[in-house]
């Protein structure tokens, strides 16, 4: 069962099937991870814990597992674009569940025994730990469920794009949407 999600994220990232439509918008902006110290001052204390050291914040206790707003939803720690409202849904789980990331190649796979459990842990492109990802999503959008915590991401709604510099991402929410998961 593993092996078959490896095979479903890599297939994903590296030659994505019509079927599972990827988002159409990459961002051009690199984005670079500030010192720990910077991070610190930052970030709230849950925000630190669970971004750079690896935490998971309490189930429906946390900021976006209800939020229904249109928007995006970036890395905490860098603004890196990771997700999108429109591939938000409820999986019923208690924190942000999302069928897809905004760009593949914006989050990194890496297997997790912690706990004693083998899961796929999602971390951002610049190692901030952002959840996991299932096999029990939608199956109509690609059957994943990326399971992600509130602290480590911030949200941007669609009406602050522009005036965050993120307005690349506006055609996510200009183009109509397809039945959401």
């Amino acid at each position: 069962m593993k092996a078959i999600l490896w095979l479903l994220l890599t297939v994903s990232v590296l030659a994505p099937s019509e079927g599972f439509a990827v988002n159409e918008v990459k961002s051009k902006k690199t984005y670079k991870k500030p010192s720990e110290s910077e991070l610190r001052e930052k970030l709230t204390p849950m925000q630190f814990k669970v971004s750079q050291q690896n935490a998971t914040e309490p189930a429906f206790q946390n900021e976006f597992w209800n939020n229904k707003e249109e928007g995006i939803y970036v890395d905490i720690a860098t603004g890196e674009p990771l997700f999108s409202s429109g591939d938000k849904y409820d999986s019923g789980c208690g924190w942000p569940s999302f069928t897809k990331p905004i760009d593949p190649k914006a989050v990194v796979n890496k297997q997790d025994k912690s706990h004693g459990m083998e899961r796929i842990e999602i971390r951002s492109r610049t190692d901030s730990h952002l959840g996991h990802v299932f096999e029990d999503g939608p199956k109509e959008s690609g059957g994943l469920r990326y399971c992600i915590n509130s602290a480590s991401l911030r949200f941007i709604a669609k009406k602050d794009l522009k005036k965050e510099g993120y307005e690349e991402f506006l055609p996510l929410f200009n183009k109509s949407q397809t039945s959401k998961p």
